[in-house]
């Protein structure tokens, strides 16, 4: 496919799309959420089986009731700590600037918790800033590369498929701030594409069917 895009385009130059770059940083992220509510589900656990033992232990009825039944520990929105690592999935996706107050509050014991989860969510709004800047391709590379020596100094393992993504594709991520051009135009197409086909339940003409698309959609 690259081989006949350089073939028919030949003054072309290709574009890494800037929200699958974005994405790719936000999925790094969640992955560190991820292995961080492992920790958090681990821990409880082992609380739970620790009290069952004292209950278990206890030498007196007395002393079982003293001990009670096993509570979690519950943060001042109301919510256990597995409850908030489960539910800040979609906070670490989206901008601060869309988050609601509960989703905030649920942010700050976040991150309170895990420094490392917010630096790793605060070097994704630095991407997003970059390519929001409207700047020169000159301009940008500079930026990309200070954002990039920040990304190789936290050191997580999560962000190292980041780091080889921009070190192979450093030009084509660049070509974005020549034109700021995206692929949402094809998404939106291939959309429409798959809708229709969807309609008649598959393609039997091929020849017929690329003729009613270019029919309705020339």
């Amino acid at each position: 496919m690259m081989l006949t895009v350089r073939n028919v385009f030949p003054g072309g130059s290709l574009v890494n799309d800037r929200f699958h770059v974005q994405q790719l940083i936000s999925e790094a992220v969640d992955q560190l959420r991820i292995r961080h509510r492992w920790e958090v589900l681990d821990a409880e656990n082992k609380a739970i089986r620790e009290h069952r033992q004292k209950r278990k232990d206890a030498k007196s009825k007395e002393e079982r009731e003293r001990i009670g039944q096993w509570e979690p520990e519950r943060m001042e929105n109301g919510e256990t700590m597995p409850q908030i690592m489960a539910r800040s999935r979609h906070i670490i996706l989206k901008h601060k600037s869309k988050w609601n107050e509960q989703q905030r509050i649920r942010a700050q014991i976040l991150f309170r918790a895990f420094h490392d989860l917010e630096k790793a969510y605060n070097l994704f709004l630095g991407l997003v800033d970059v390519f929001n800047k409207n700047v020169s391709a000159g301009v940008a590379r500079l930026n990309l590369a200070r954002w990039h020596n920040e990304v190789e100094a936290f050191g997580n393992n999560e962000f190292n498929k980041v780091l080889e993504t921009f070190e192979s594709h450093n030009v084509t991520i660049i070509n974005y701030f020549e034109r700021r051009l995206t692929n949402a135009s094809a998404e939106s197409f291939n959309a429409k594409i798959k809708a229709f086909r969807s309609q008649f339940r598959g393609v039997g003409d091929i020849k017929f069917f690329m003729f009613r698309l270019a029919t309705l959609y020339s």
